[in-house]
């Protein structure tokens, strides 16, 4: 790597993570159940903090914080075509279409720690993975238990 500095792939997982809170924030007015609110609020909090912990690479990588209004069109458009294509007001059908949100989440944070990044943006890559594990695991287990 020329430039030690040099920052690849942030910006996409914070839009990623935007998009994950719009859903989410979405989904908690769809749901019935309160333990499902709660945890998909949860997951809106964790999603921020991650957020909050890699803009500082963002404004690295592209010189400007990222945020909802610079989100790409097609990850927008995913998200608006899962909700759409929501027939139900199951608290299961949200808790399974999220858990493809997180499933994506992990995706690009494993794609960014593939690349060379600077040491403090792998450490906060790497802390932002572990929590974002957690919550796959947490809505993997809230899928069952609401199956």
């Amino acid at each position: 790597m020329s430039n030690p500095n040099h920052v690849e792939k942030v910006s996409s997982i914070i839009k990623v993570l935007n998009g994950g809170i719009e859903f989410y924030s979405d989904a908690i007015k769809k749901v019935e159940s309160q333990s499902v609110k709660t945890v998909f609020q949860q997951m809106i909090n964790d999603k921020q903090t991650a957020i909050t912990t890699l803009q500082p690479f963002a404004v690295a990588e592209q010189g400007d914080y990222e945020d909802d209004n610079a989100m790409a069109v097609d990850i927008r458009s995913m998200y608006t075509k899962v909700i759409s294509s929501l027939t139900s007001n199951s608290d299961h059908t949200f808790v399974s279409q999220l858990e493809e949100v997180e499933d994506k989440i992990l995706a690009e944070l494993r794609e960014a720690l593939k690349e060379d990044q600077p040491a403090a943006c792998t450490m906060a890559l790497n802390k932002v993975l572990t929590d974002m594990k957690r919550n796959h695991d947490q809505m993997r287990s809230l899928q069952k238990s609401t199956a």
